[in-house]
């Protein structure tokens, strides 16, 4: 297999696992912010944490950029996945944020 084919099958899987974590992200913020937070709510934010964990292991990198880096020399935040440039650039800083707002959201709801 070509290596552009492989990095395209990467693209693929890296923006499938994001639309997952982004809707487990809105999830959590749903939750908190109707006050249904229920057993999934509570596994949403522990699989939320687990990707963090992931990425302090890969020192902030997702494995999946890691290993489309071999297929590509490109220096664009998006060369490993279908989003926007800029989106890809501050992925983590927007979601991270939006997680912590449901976050905070959930435990005010369950602390009152």
């Amino acid at each position: 297999m070509q290596d552009s084919h492989k990095l395209r099958l990467i693209k693929v899987l890296h923006t499938l696992v994001w639309i997952f974590f982004v809707t487990v992200i809105f999830y959590v913020v749903y939750s908190g912010f109707t006050g249904q937070v229920n057993t999934l709510t509570w596994i949403a934010i522990g699989l939320v944490l687990l990707e963090g964990l992931v990425l302090l292991v890969f020192r902030m990198f997702c494995p999946l950029t890691l290993w489309a880096r071999k297929y590509s020399d490109s220096n664009r935040d998006n060369f490993d996945i279908y989003l926007p440039n800029w989106l890809a650039r501050y992925n983590k800083e927007i979601f991270t944020t939006i997680y912590l707002i449901g976050v905070l959201s959930v435990l005010y709801r369950v602390s009152g």
